[in-house]
């Protein structure tokens, strides 16, 4: 085992700049991580990003080609950040080049290419950890240990919200999140996956599902240049979004509760709107991301006219101590991808995954696919069943 961890980033827009953050805060939240982490390499195709990134965060290399850091000794393991459709070809090659990979949400265009890099990974025995985020928010957590200890009953119910506005604006420029062959299925890969993700985390498998999809803004504007994030673009070619801003599914899942998912990524008025609740026999539990160290509980015997009340995260829930000495204090979502990365880097010393990995992103995009497939039939659909 190495002392020093070689870590690389492929794609260095917005994500891969959050997960090279997420690397240099290391030392400051975990000097007890039994590996230290090194930057060898970034790679980025945009001219310049790469070298950027050397100037601004100390990479040893920076290139345009992903396939140089697959190639490089030095490097041990990766972060994939780039477009959903370069997810399944880098994050196979990574592997089957011996690199642990941390690779972001939806994991490739379809459950095919998550079940692709989760095989590679496998057959390596490199470890794999997924950008799903929001579990790790310490009242998340929290949530999930009460429900696990019967606190509020059986489940008899779930909600999950995830409404946004990045693409509401009509001059919204037509990238790649938009066309189909390179983005996926739009809002569901970008945010419905989030909330796959969270209601497996809290509840359990999903048993079937059914879901109805709508485009809401049917043209915008081709970039003439490089995008970074949700840019804008005026007077260009128009041209198709191909792929979804918005789903709404209806899910049954195997303990016999139900649930509702909805997302949107033109929700005029939300920003970031992300939201669960989960209701059972005697109580229940809501979280809102933008009050991410609050969690809403209600618990107790009275059925009726039973109250919430707010539990803060503290140092005793997850890894919140990491951050902040008293509850009350709060997290920001960075934060949550620096847990990320401490749980990845300690998967590797240990050999054994740890946090959110690739079979989650497997469940999720099954779930996804499924949600395509009701849309577009009327019916109800169930996730790839295993044996």
């Amino acid at each position: 085992m190495v002392e020093t961890l070689g870590v690389a980033v492929v794609g260095f827009g917005w994500m891969g700049r959050v997960h090279t953050q997420a690397y240099t805060r290391l030392p400051h939240h975990y000097p007890e991580l039994p590996l230290t982490v090194a930057l060898v390499a970034v790679a980025d195709e945009v001219p310049g990003r790469a070298a950027e990134a050397v100037s601004r965060y100390g990479f040893d290399t920076a290139t345009r080609d992903w396939r140089e850091v697959a190639a490089d000794p030095r490097v041990h393991a990766v972060s994939i950040t780039a477009p959903n459709f370069l997810h399944r070809q880098i994050g196979v090659a990574m592997a089957e080049a011996g690199k642990h990979i941390w690779i972001e949400k939806p994991v490739g265009l379809t459950a095919e290419d998550a079940r692709a890099v989760a095989g590679a990974a496998a057959a390596a025995g490199v470890q794999g950890t997924v950008g799903f985020n929001y579990r790790n928010a310490p009242a998340v957590e929290v949530a999930r240990d009460l429900i696990a200890a019967g606190e509020i009953g059986d489940v008899t119910h779930a909600r999950v919200q995830l409404l946004n506005d990045y693409a509401a604006h009509p001059e919204g420029a037509l990238t790649w999140r938009y066309r189909r062959e390179l983005g996926g299925n739009g809002v569901l890969g970008d945010l419905a996956s989030h909330g796959v993700d969270l209601l497996r985390f809290l509840v359990g498998e999903i048993d079937a599902l059914t879901a109805d999809t709508a485009v809401f803004v049917p043209e915008r504007a081709r970039p003439t240049g490089a995008t970074a994030g949700h840019a804008r673009a005026t007077g260009g070619e128009k041209g198709p979004v191909e792929n979804e801003d918005y789903v709404s599914c209806l899910l049954r899942f195997a303990c016999g509760a139900r649930g509702v998912l909805e997302a949107s990524r033109t929700s005029v008025g939300e920003q970031n709107s992300y939201t669960f609740e989960v209701h059972g026999t005697t109580g229940a539990v809501a979280w809102d991301f933008r009050r991410m160290g609050e969690l809403r509980v209600s618990t107790g015997t009275a059925y009726q006219d039973q109250p919430f009340s707010t539990v803060y995260a503290g140092p005793l829930h997850g890894e919140y101590a990491a951050f902040q000495p008293g509850p009350g204090i709060s997290m920001g979502y960075d934060d949550l991808k620096v847990i990320e990365a401490a749980r990845f880097v300690r998967s590797i010393a240990r050999g054994t995954p740890l946090g959110t990995v690739l079979d989650d992103a497997v469940r999720s995009a099954e779930a996804l696919d499924a949600m395509v497939r009701s849309a577009a039939a009327g019916t109800w659909e169930r996730p790839a069943q295993r044996g």
